[in-house]
């Protein structure tokens, strides 16, 4: 795996990049209907291409803990974590589906928009990767955007559901040394394994780190190559030991 250009990535956000990862979103389709969707959230931070990631806010404990924070709207609605069940985790902004949203892009535009107070427009939109399940079996459809540069907007985080909002560079995150792995059992046996992103100043991991490690794939497909096999349905299983490496 080649290292990040001395440019620190600013080529993965220029207009070529742009066009090429829209096409081939494009190409790739929506498959399927989503129950929820999250906003990948792509910027730059004093002229460096990032991620934004917020960390959960602890007043959203219980069974609605993980990287999709899904609200109570009721009675037994809501679901599990997204393969993770930590308080205050990494996530991207997003959430189940509204019955007024029109689809995938409308309903992590609108959590994004709650979430953060920052209202993007369809034009910031690259497309989506592909649909990804949570614990609960519900699938989560990543919207992949570009919201520009951090420095010229203004993020007014709602505290019932974000505790905190960083960004990660994307050199950083292509680095080997930053990348790490999880392997899951089942049945007493080896399962799979997923990512994790360290080094940082909290880990990214779960259904964030598959959907970060998807975007990166789709960003850099020279510098980064996928180790890990995401499962097409969530498995129930556990880490073995000693298997985050």
């Amino acid at each position: 795996m080649a290292e990040p250009g001395a440019d620190g990535g600013a080529g993965l956000l220029s207009s070529g990049s742009e066009r090429r990862c829209r096409a081939r979103l494009a190409a790739a389709g929506r498959r399927g209907a989503a129950a929820a969707a999250v906003l990948v959230p792509l910027c730059s931070v004093r002229g460096r291409p990032a991620l934004l990631f917020t960390l959960r806010s602890r007043r959203l404990g219980g069974p609605h803990s993980g990287d999709v924070r899904y609200r109570r709207r009721g009675a037994g609605t809501g679901a599990g974590p997204a393969l993770t069940g930590a308080v205050a985790s990494c996530s991207f902004p997003g959430g189940r589906r509204d019955p007024a949203d029109g689809d995938a892009v409308a309903t992590a535009l609108r959590e994004t928009r709650e979430e953060l107070g920052l209202a993007l427009a369809a034009p910031s939109v690259w497309g989506q990767l592909r649909l990804l399940p949570d614990r609960q079996g519900l699938m989560v459809a990543p919207v992949v955007a570009n919201l520009g540069p951090l420095e010229d907007l203004t993020l007014t985080p709602n505290p019932d559901e974000v505790e905190e909002v960083f960004t990660l560079p994307l050199a950083h995150l292509l680095r080997e040394e930053n990348q790490g792995y999880t392997h899951f059992r089942t049945a007493g046996r080896y399962g799979y394994t997923l990512p994790v992103f360290l080094n940082g100043p909290h880990k990214v991991w779960g259904l964030t780190a598959i959907i970060t490690e998807l975007t990166l794939e789709l960003l850099a497909p020279d510098r980064y190559r996928r180790k890990t096999h995401v499962p097409a349905r969530s498995p129930s299983a556990r880490p073995l030991e000693g298997g985050s490496t």
